[in-house]
């Protein structure tokens, strides 16, 4: 069973909130009636309190801010997220502690995902968190290849936008480290997508479609409006719209833009790479 945060969040707030209304409305007047009454005291001759704030009003009132805060921030600014596989090497590793921009594609109502404000949208190269298509409860990291209009295909391990082949720079031989050493000794390429300049990971003999994709959808196809085509960095590990197709453009999350941290117990001593925090997302 997969946990609701935002759901729990929400559900919190509108708990204890009302709780601390309900209070503020009735039930405190009450008491600062009762003390008024009895000429201000707070306490009775056998040291009692006369109005007591009840306890649970008391956490109500302590927790409300606190949980309302973290649902603003995670439904509206910023949401962390953990890398927990290779697809999107060597852009991002297994253990990466990422931080996702929940604005940059409009603004959306928390558990119902609702757009009540249109801020932007997608362009080629943007690395996107977005619920999986196929499993809405699963989240999913890629890069934008292909926007609505777009006619987008693969092959030889190069992608064609519109006929057009993407820029690569060869840079050499792939080391992996920790998670990620299963890739040792794949070709990195340094990938120009749009404005954005990227390095992948290909495998010259593996085939264009990766292992266990059970459709044909890498192209060339045409992008619907309001639907986008992603792939992972690691282009001969990734399941993606070569797999299963298209992002529904109500399907995103929002945009990567960060490591704040990395840990990966299978990396040779410390867990922590400390070259990557903090580092910017390409």
């Amino acid at each position: 069973m997969t946990f609701d945060f935002p759901a729990f969040l929400v559900l919190a707030s509108f708990l204890t909130g009302g709780i601390w209304l309900l209070d503020a409305l009735v039930f405190a007047p009450r008491r600062r009636a009762a003390i008024a009454a009895a000429g201000g005291k707070t306490l009775t001759e056998d040291g009692r309190p006369i109005a007591k704030e009840p306890v649970l009003v008391e956490y109500a009132r302590s927790f409300f801010p606190v949980i309302f805060a973290v649902l603003v921030l995670r439904s509206f600014l910023v949401e962390p997220f953990r890398i927990p596989s290779n697809s999107m090497m060597p852009t991002l590793l297994t253990g990466d502690f990422i931080l996702v921009n929940k604005f940059s594609y409009g603004l959306r109502l928390p558990v119902l995902n609702v757009k009540f404000l249109d801020l932007g949208e997608p362009q080629r190269g943007d690395v996107v968190v977005f619920k999986f298509p196929l499993d809405t409860r699963t989240d999913y990291i890629k890069r934008v290849v292909g926007v609505p209009g777009d006619l987008v295909g693969y092959r030889n391990k190069t992608i064609f936008i519109n006929g057009e082949p993407v820029g690569q720079l060869p840079v050499g031989t792939y080391t992996g480290v920790g998670s990620g050493q299963e890739m040792t000794g794949a070709r990195e390429a340094l990938e120009s997508l749009g404005t954005v300049e990227h390095h992948i990971l290909t495998r010259p003999a593996a085939p264009d479609l990766p292992f266990g994709c059970q459709k044909l959808a890498f192209g060339p196809v045409e992008v619907p409006k309001g639907q986008y085509f992603v792939m992972g960095d690691n282009r001969d590990n990734s399941n993606d719209s070569r797999c299963w197709g298209f992002v529904p453009e109500a399907n995103l999350v929002g945009k990567a833009f960060a490591i704040w941290m990395h840990w990966d117990g299978a990396r040779d001593g410390f867990p922590i790479a400390w070259s990557r925090l903090w580092d910017g997302i390409e």
